[in-house]
Order: C-alpha cells, then structure tokens, then sequence
C-alpha cells in the first residue's frame, strides 16, 4: 500500500455525460478543460453532482480571480473587473488550458486523496472518529439503521470495498450531505447538524454543455470586500481544521465557501487490495444560517414578520413538489432570489448574455428523517424558460406566472373536495375525514393526479413564453383554459370511478344535538356540479 497514491488531477474520477449518452470517467483537470466537450456531470446521485459541481467551481474561481483568460496575473477590485472577467471566458467557449493548469500543476501535491500529511479534503491526523464501512460511505445505499434496504442501486458486497474513483466522490457528497446520526465516542461532541448541502433548498443554472453551466454558476460578488477577499480553497490550508464542530463566521470569498469543511473525514484503505473500506468522521465547520447571503446557490424564506428586522434563513425543496410550483418563492420581488439567477440576470441586463437567452433552472433536494439520522428521500427537478421572463423585462410576467401558478394551487384543492365529496355520496364515514390533516392524507392521489395531468402542460407553455413578443393577458388566458379542460377531464373520470354508490348518494349526519341533527345528501352529481362552479370562479372565461 502507497503512502501517497491516487492524485485527483491525473486519475479518473469525475463521472460525466458525453453527447452521446454515454457515461465516462475523468480526472478533475479534464473535466473543467473539456468541460465543453460533456453534455453535464454524471455522477450516481444528483447529489453527489451538486456536490462535485461546487468542487469544480471552487477552482474557477480561484483561478479567475486572480489571472485573466490568457493567464495574465490580474485580480479582481471592482465588479465592472469581474463582468469583464466573466465575459472573456463565455466568449472564449472554454476555459483557457494554460491558466488552469498552471494553476493546478501549482497545488498538485494537495490533490492525493491519499497522503500522510494533506490527503485531499480529509484530516490526517484524525482519531478517536465515529467508523463507518464502506457501504456508509456510498450514498447509493443510504437507509434507515432498522430496516432492510430494498431496490438499491448496488449491493451491499459491491461497495463493501470502493474503487479510489468511487471513493473521491462520496468524500466531497459526505462533506456537504452528512447525516447528523451516530452517537459520538467519550470525549467527542456531536455532529452539528447535516451537512451545510442538506440544509439549503439547492439551486444551479443549466447550460447547454458543462462549461456552461459552470460559467453560469460562477457568480461573482458585486460587493467590494466580497470581490477583494483572497479566494481560500480547501486545499490552500496548511493545515486542515482537527478542532470538532467549530462554528465559523461565514466566509465572503466563494472558493472557501463551496469547499467547507462540514465534517472531519478520513477514509481508511484496504491492506489487502487497491480500494477504500471504511471512514471516520467528526463534527466539522458550521455558520449561522440566518441570512447567509454568501450562498449563491439556495431558495430563501423570509422568517421575520413585518415589523421585524428582515432575516431570511434557507428554504429547502419539498420532496415532490414540482420546480414550477417553487417559482413563487423564485420570482416574488419582494423576496430573495437565489443568488446565480441574479447573477445570469445582471448579464443579461448588461447585454453579456442574449435578450432571447433560454435558462434550465435546475434543483436538487434532500430529505432526512426528523433526527436528521437517516436519508429519506432525494429530489431533482428541472424547468427551462427563457431568462427574460426573470428579468425586468419580465416584471408583468412574473406577477402572471405566480397567479397562474396559485391558480393551479387552488384547482388542486378543488379537486381534493371533489375526490372528499364522492367518497361521502359511496359511503365513507364522515368522522374520517373530519379534520384538516385527515382530509389530506384522504386527497393527496387526486391532488397528486391533477398536478400530474398539469405538468407538462404548465411547463411548455413556460418555455414557449417569449416576453418580447407576447402578450401576457392573452398567453394567461391560453393556459387558463387548458388548465380548466384538464382539470374538468379528471373531474369527469373520478366521478365515473366513484360508480352507482355514489350516483345513488348517502345522507351524512354532520351535526347531532338531544333536540335536532343536521344532515347532508351527498351525491356524485351535486359533488361534480360544486366542483365546477369552484373551478370555473377560479378560471372565469376573462380576467377580472
């Protein structure tokens, strides 16, 4: 076994998509010198992409802070230097290959994942760690600690011993997304937290290829003491934080930022072949969340009421729901908006980027049990439209989209009292659907089912809006009469699944005192009649 083995800048470990479809393996330099060359990362979770993607930035940025596109030394003072900056490089239509590799051919030695005294991203000296096998390791398998794990991606003999390649990349998903379980060892204090990935709702502009995306993401500070802070990768540190669960002020310069180090790692090889069998890990560095601006790449929600000192904390996805129905919380100007959508929409108002540019917003959740111990579930979602509709030039669209979009809101919960409604008339017992909650878990299919049916619809009439060229009340009052056939298509076919049971109808007792009782004869008709009158107030035949 090698002292020093596997350098993340020469070996394949990147996981990316070519133009064809097919999956390759490449070394972190290749991945950001032919960035234009991959259609996007490929990693086995989408997770484990958003987390490789802030590695790759975290050099970009270091780079391009400090020289130019021709390598030239040249730092970054004012905003106008970083637009500019930025500009030569969305031009040029790749990154240049001398600046890069100068660079990173500078740090070499810092990029073993294996080394005795800087391993990448990991703490040499660490002891006394919670140990993990190697199917910990792999975010592939994450599950519950009580439960057998079923319709894995791999089996358990399969990463009981990872390649170096699969290993590199579950060390940079394992900073970001870390569980907050396993209780800690005598002496040791507890993780704080998830990792700083699994607290933040996710966000990235997509391009047409990698290096597009990258571009897109790289969003430089407007502020002056942001833009003037020496980029401070990971790597840079003499020496690797060992104190356990330290909370940090939040750095402004974003290289230190997308490299956090959220918990103290080190990944233990295997004596008898080429290969990681287990971890340990520490608590590592935190910050305050609340209105950590810095993160470019998150949805906000406002936390603080009206006459409060306004505080924003990260607002992160909810599983299932899909992205259009988030752009609410994207599009209100009253709010914050995550910081690369700023970003992509500073340069289009400057003309660096095209009126007619299209965007791929796309996202990437994570959900944790209520412990934060276990992984629940992981979400990714996508929406393309053109960037103008985000700009000013889109103001009157947006307040459109964000109707529209509570429009489809309340035709959902039409359709949940149609679906409570039937059931009633076929016999249901009216005390289970009594409360709130009840009513809910009641509905959800049919809800499910309407924003189903209205997906796709909702999403290409986004794409096809072209805010220079349409109208926004007549392309509102398109949608709005699709929306309504959909949804009085699905009104129709629950009504005739509720079946003769509730064509007859049943009376419902839903008051009784010793003297007198209120009933109520629910019937699929006068159920389907209500219904559309309720979704006819919601989409009336002109605009008020």
């Amino acid at each position: 076994m090698k002292e020093i083995e596997f350098n993340l800048l020469t070996e394949p470990w990147v996981r990316v998509r070519r133009p064809d479809n097919t999956v390759q393996e490449v070394s972190l330099t290749d991945a950001l010198l032919h960035a234009q060359d991959y259609v996007d990362l490929a990693g086995e979770m989408p997770t484990q992409d958003a987390a490789v993607l802030r590695l790759l930035l975290a050099v970009l940025f270091t780079v391009f802070s400090r020289v130019d596109a021709k390598g030239k030394p040249q730092p970054l003072a004012q905003s106008d230097d970083a637009l500019e900056r930025w500009s030569e490089l969305w031009q040029l239509g790749h990154f240049p290959a001398e600046p890069v590799r100068d660079y990173l051919e500078q740090w070499k030695d810092r990029f073993w994942l294996f080394h005795p005294t800087h391993p990448f991203w990991q703490v040499p000296t660490l002891s006394n760690g919670i140990a993990f096998d190697g199917k910990k390791l792999n975010g592939e398998r994450a599950e519950s600690g009580n439960k057998t794990p079923l319709f894995q991606n791999i089996s358990k003999a399969e990463c009981a011993v990872l390649t170096y390649a699969q290993a590199a990349r579950w060390l940079i998903y394992q900073n970001g997304y870390d569980e907050r379980g396993g209780r800690p060892k005598a002496g040791n204090k507890p993780r704080h937290g998830v990792g700083w990935l699994g607290q933040i709702g996710f966000v990235a502009v997509k391009g047409k290829n990698l290096y597009e995306t990258l571009l897109r993401n790289m969003a430089f500070s407007t502020e002056q003491d942001a833009l003037r802070e020496k980029q401070l990768p990971c790597w840079e540190r003499e020496h690797a934080r060992t104190e356990q669960s330290v909370e940090i002020v939040m750095p402004k310069n974003q290289a230190e930022l997308l490299t956090l180090q959220s918990r103290r790692i080190l990944l233990i090889r295997s004596e008898e072949m080429p290969g990681v069998v287990g971890y340990e890990v520490l608590g590592g560095d935190y910050w305050d969340s609340e209105n950590a601006f810095g993160e470019q790449m998150t949805l906000w929600r406002r936390t603080s009421k009206e006459n409060e000192k306004v505080t924003y904390e990260p607002q992160q996805h909810e599983m299932g729901k899909q992205l259009w129905r988030e752009l609410p919380a994207m599009l209100d100007p009253e709010g914050r908006k995550p910081g690369v959508l700023i970003w992509n929409q500073k340069l289009q108002s400057l003309r660096i980027l095209s009126k007619k540019e299209q965007i791929v917003i796309s996202v990437v959740g994570i959900r944790y049990d209520d412990q934060g111990a276990s992984v629940k579930d992981v979400y990714t979602d996508q929406l393309e439209m053109q960037l103008a509709t985000l700009n000013d030039l889109g103001r009157k669209w947006t307040v459109r989209i964000n109707r529209e979009v509570q429009r489809c809101e309340e035709t959902a919960k039409n359709i949940g009292t149609l679906c409570v409604e039937l059931k009633l008339a076929g016999g249901l017992d009216y005390n289970k659907v009594k409360g709130f909650k009840d009513k809910q878990k009641v509905t959800e299919d049919a809800r499910a089912q309407f924003y189903f049916a209205v997906d796709q619809p909702f999403r290409q009439w986004l794409q096809a809006i072209d805010p220079e060229q349409d109208d926004p009340d007549e392309a509102a009052l398109r949608w709005q009469a699709q929306a309504r056939n959909i949804a009085e298509k699905l009104g129709k076919q629950m009504v005739m699944e509720a079946g003769n049971a509730a064509l007859k109808g049943h009376r419902i007792v839903v008051d009784k005192d010793k003297k007198t009782e209120c009933t109520i004869l629910y019937t699929s008709p006068k159920a389907y009649n209500r219904f559309r009158t309720r979704l006819w107030e919601i989409y009336p035949k002109t605009e008020p």
